[in-house]
């Protein structure tokens, strides 16, 4: 028997927490988070992270357990990940992934090999000085004179996902296509299920929009604030987060209010595109759009007898 594991994914603000946990109560299970950033501690708003009280008694994993300079990487959600989903299924619960990163999602439904190579904080520097003065497009060239494969995966947007593609090549001497062969493998060791939850793109937008307003309502500025008063510099990977660089810059008087506020919207909007791209390369996902239901509650009947049909 093959472990089961249902996959509740979509872009960001499309309304998966709630229906997770919802979907959960019903179903006997618990929620495995597949969010890169509700990792890490201290990151409450920015990151949108579920809050005791949204929980309504579901047990969530993987959620902040992680300070933002500790390094957290897709192998080590890969490990964790798959030994909680052993453990859910071996005491008759369903494991419940939710989240919105597509790699974290990738490494379980696909045979991923990871790439061994230590991170070099000294070349990361070099390769991001580069690119603050050549330009993001510049670096992206230089990862293309080097592993055209890996480059054509990243817009010059992708910054840390380029910088890790020219340290790994650097290195070891091989490219991710050398280490990736298997990536579009399914990996068959679950029984799978997978929903991406979905709405009218300028809708979403706007619910992006006031999901932002809100976290700065909530207190966002005064968030970074204290991580930066811990010392968490803009060096760390969890502190280039959406939200998190941008209110740095405001901060240290590089920008003004209304611009971050603005840029803020506006990154996040540009991260719920290519979640949208990234989750359509998958042909077994269900696409469920969640304006064609009444409410949430039918939302989550359908989804539980679509899961009993399929792996119950």
């Amino acid at each position: 028997m093959k472990d089961k594991l249902i996959i509740v994914t979509g872009p960001t603000a499309v309304g998966k927490t709630s229906i997770s946990i919802s979907l959960a109560k019903r179903l006997n299970g618990e929620i495995i988070s597949a969010d890169s950033m509700q990792i890490y501690k201290y990151m409450d708003i920015g990151t949108a992270k579920v809050t005791e009280r949204e929980m309504e008694g579901v047990q969530h994993h993987l959620v902040d357990f992680v300070k933002p300079d500790e390094q957290f990487t897709v192998a080590d959600f890969k490990e964790n990940a798959t030994k909680l989903i052993q453990s859910l299924n071996k005491n008759n619960k369903f494991p419940i992934v939710t989240g919105g990163t597509g790699l974290y999602i990738n490494s379980l439904v696909y045979e991923l090999n990871f790439v061994d190579v230590p991170p070099n904080q000294t070349l990361r520097d070099e390769l991001e000085a580069f690119a603050k003065e050549r330009g993001n497009c510049a670096l992206l060239d230089k990862l293309r004179s080097i592993d055209p494969v890996a480059a054509d995966k990243y817009t010059e947007n992708d910054i840390q996902r380029i910088v890790r593609a020219i340290e790994i090549t650097t290195i070891s001497g091989k490219t991710y296509d050398d280490y990736g062969s298997n990536f579009r493998v399914p990996n068959d060791s679950f029984e799978a299920v997978m929903y991406c939850l979905n709405m009218d793109r300028q809708k979403l937008y706007e619910r992006i929009n006031q999901r932002v307003d809100m976290m700065i309502q909530q207190g966002l500025f005064e968030e970074v604030q204290r991580l930066m008063d811990k010392g968490y510099g803009k060096d760390l990977v969890s502190m280039k987060a959406i939200g998190y660089k941008e209110v740095m810059e405001y901060l240290e008087g590089n920008e003004s209010y209304e611009n971050t506020v603005e840029k803020i919207k506006k990154l996040s909007r540009n991260y719920a595109k290519r979640q949208l791209t990234w989750f359509r390369r998958d042909k077994r996902i269900k696409w469920l759009d969640v304006e064609e239901f009444e409410s949430k509650d039918e939302i989550v009947e359908f989804l539980v007898g679509d899961i009993r049909k399929k792996i119950y």
